[in-house]
């Protein structure tokens, strides 16, 4: 009889400390996962993709103002995979393209790290290129386990948003449709169409 070896589990500061060579990589509860474009075909990198860039100032820009709104203390709206930790013991540490932290997450901030250390209390993913069904599933499911409370994955292709909430069923809303935020983000209101244009 063999005794199965439980694989070992990577740390931020290991995770942190791995090199900045274009490759997209995460951290899912201790275990690394990495995601190389192809850079044969030009469009797969995120970093350089226009249309996942545009998109990505368009729902901060859209968050902020709202954000703007609301009364103190508001927490942020950060984007452009921005390293989030979210959770200790297994680690997990991902990049977001646009999220919301409340007043709370957004306080813990340390001189040790850049990382914001909590969990958003939205989560946005623009689809590109170089994503798979997979990597987005895991991404969201971690997402929801680690306590965020909403994620909006944005498809450019399609021009939808589908939303996902622990425990609720999925939705998606086209760019005929609205987006809004409640009850996570109080009067958060946007047209589907005014994040693609």
């Amino acid at each position: 009889m063999t005794t199965a070896v439980a694989p070992r589990l990577m740390t931020t500061e290991e995770f942190l400390a791995l090199p900045d060579d274009g490759v997209e990589r995460w951290l899912i509860r201790g275990q690394l996962r990495e995601q190389r474009s192809d850079s044969r075909s030009g469009n797969g990198m995120t970093v350089r993709n226009r249309d996942h860039s545009r998109i990505m100032i368009r729902i901060g820009k859209f968050l902020d103002n709202w954000l703007d709104g609301q009364p103190e203390p508001r927490g942020e709206v950060v984007g452009g995979e921005v390293g989030v930790r979210l959770r200790g013991t297994p680690e997990s540490v991902v990049g977001i393209d646009v999220a919301y932290v409340d007043a709370t997450v957004a306080a813990r901030r340390s001189e040790e790290t850049s990382l914001i250390d909590g969990t958003p209390v939205l989560a946005v993913e623009i689809l590109s290129p170089s994503d798979t069904v997979e990597s987005l599933d895991e991404k969201t499911d971690e997402y929801l386990d680690a306590g965020v409370r909403l994620v909006w994955r944005i498809n450019p292709h399609d021009r939808t948003v589908t939303i996902y909430r622990k425990g609720r069923p999925t939705e998606t809303v086209n760019d005929t449709q609205e987006l809004a935020g409640f009850p996570e983000l109080p009067g958060f209101r946007v047209a589907v169409a005014q994040l693609f244009s």
